[in-house]
């Protein structure tokens, strides 16, 4: 009786084999092909899957997203339920920044994908929807902690989460860069938000 394929865990896979050469090669380095080799399938394997090469780019980035939405919630299960706002965003930024040999290899992936995008448009992939839900999602856990007075009600929930974005962003580029290691990176995050919520307490 002939063995049957789940499809989604081949998906899966030959997913995974693409987000390795985008974290070691970057993106230049991908193809139908090299994909196939990597995964170790034939080529005619990976079109079934995926029509074209834009299908398939576009399958690394909704991984990307769909891990680090595990990661924050593996890390949000192990402290327990009703997480404080200020343990959120200290699961959240942290859940971001390359704090393992995994979480490293994403965000490679993740600069792999923005670098193409801005030296090559035809290989631009629009994954903004992920960034764009993450920032829409912490400036409502914001927006409530200012209004339990867990941060002062001068602030500005939108442009304090992009801020904190931008600098965690920040961050991964010099731990990847080697500039920093992890451990000083998270320091410098959890400085940024000790000042953001405890600000309500000095005031």
């Amino acid at each position: 009786m002939p063995r049957r394929v789940d499809h989604d865990e081949r998906r899966r896979h030959l997913t995974a084999a693409l987000l390795r050469i985008a974290s070691t090669r970057g993106l230049q380095a991908v193809s139908m092909r090299e994909v196939a080799a990597e995964a170790g399938v034939s080529l005619r394997v990976v079109q079934y899957y995926f029509t074209d090469k834009r299908t398939l780019m576009l399958s690394g980035i909704t991984e990307l997203a769909a891990r680090l939405d595990r990661r924050v919630r593996e890390r949000a299960a192990a402290i327990g339920t009703g997480l404080p706002p200020r343990t959120v965003f200290d699961v959240v930024l942290g859940a971001i920044l390359p704090t393992d040999d995994d979480s490293r290899a994403d965000q490679l992936a993740w600069t792999a994908y923005y670098a193409a995008g801005l030296t090559d448009p035809a290989e631009a992939v629009d994954g903004r929807y992920a960034p764009d839900a993450l920032e829409r999602w912490l400036t409502g856990v914001l927006a409530t902690a200012v209004e339990t007075g867990d941060v002062p009600a001068g602030v500005d929930p939108r442009i304090e989460v992009v801020s904190l974005l931008a600098l965690t962003n920040g961050l991964v580029s010099s731990v990847l860069g080697r500039q920093r290691d992890v451990d000083d990176a998270l320091r410098v995050v959890r400085y940024r938000l000790d000042r953001l919520f405890g600000a309500a307490t000095r005031g």
